[in-house]
C-alpha cells in the first residue's frame, strides 16, 4: 500500500504538464472530508491516505504520494438534490431564502448562481418544495462550501474566470492599525477585464 499524506490545494506550482500525467483519484464527499482513508486510483495502486486532522480534499486538489508520484482528485458523481426557484411561481430570491434556512440546519451546501445542491433528505426535500422550490434527483460530483471558519491552512477561494482569488485578509501596511490597512484594501475597487493580469 502507498502511502499518501502531503495534499497541494488546486495543484498549485506545480505545471500543467505534471497535473496532465497524474494518475487520478476519484472521490465522493463523503471520503473526501475524512483525513485518513483508503483509496484505489486509476492506475489500480492501493493508497493509505494520511493528512493532517481536519483536512478537506476537494476536486481539483493534488495528493503526493510517499514516493513522489502525484494524485489529482477528481469529485465523483453520486446523488444529490438540485433545488430551483420556480420560474413561474417564485423568484431567484427563493434559493436565498432556502440556504438561509438550510444553512441554520447547518446542512452541507453547494452554491451556484442558478441552483442550490444538497445531498438527499427526505424530510429537507418536502421542506424546500413547500417552500415553492423545485427539487430534483440528480447524479452529480459535490461541492459544498467550506465555511467561512475553514480549517486553519485551508483558505476559502472562489474560480472566476479560469483564475482563483484567495480571501485572506491583507498584511496590515507598516505603521497603520489593522483596521485601517484592511479598509485601505477594500476602498481599492478590482475589476475585472482585459487588463486583469491574474
Amino acid at each position: 500500500m502507498l502511502t499518501v499524506n502531503k495534499l497541494l490545494p488546486q495543484g498549485r506550482g506545480l505545471a500543467p504538464v505534471l497535473l496532465e500525467r497524474a494518475a487520478q483519484l476519484e472521490l465522493d464527499w463523503d471520503v473526501r472530508q475524512k483525513s485518513r482513508f483508503d483509496a484505489t486510483d486509476d492506475q489500480g495502486r492501493q493508497l493509505g491516505v494520511f493528512l493532517p486532522r481536519g483536512t478537506v480534499v476537494r476536486g481539483g486538489d493534488v495528493l503526493v504520494a510517499e514516493d513522489g508520484s502525484l494524485l489529482r482528485v477528481v469529485a465523483a458523481p453520486q446523488p444529490v438534490l438540485e433545488v430551483r426557484a420556480c420560474a413561474e411561481h417564485g423568484s431567484p430570491f427563493d434559493l436565498l431564502r432556502a440556504a438561509y434556512h438550510l444553512g441554520n440546519r447547518h446542512v452541507q451546501l453547494e452554491l451556484k448562481p442558478d441552483h442550490l445542491k444538497l445531498e438527499p433528505d427526505h424530510v429537507l426535500a418536502e421542506m424546500l418544495r413547500q417552500m415553492h422550490l423545485i427539487v430534483t434527483e440528480a447524479v452529480a460530483a459535490f461541492e459544498p462550501e467550506a465555511g467561512a471558519y475553514a480549517a486553519e491552512g485551508q483558505a476559502h477561494t472562489h474560480q472566476h474566470h479560469g483564475h482563483a482569488h484567495d480571501h485572506q485578509p491583507p498584511a496590515p501596511a507598516r505603521g497603520k492599525p489593522i483596521g485601517i490597512a484592511v479598509a485601505a484594501a477594500a476602498a481599492t475597487p478590482h475589476v475585472h477585464g482585459p487588463g486583469c493580469k491574474h
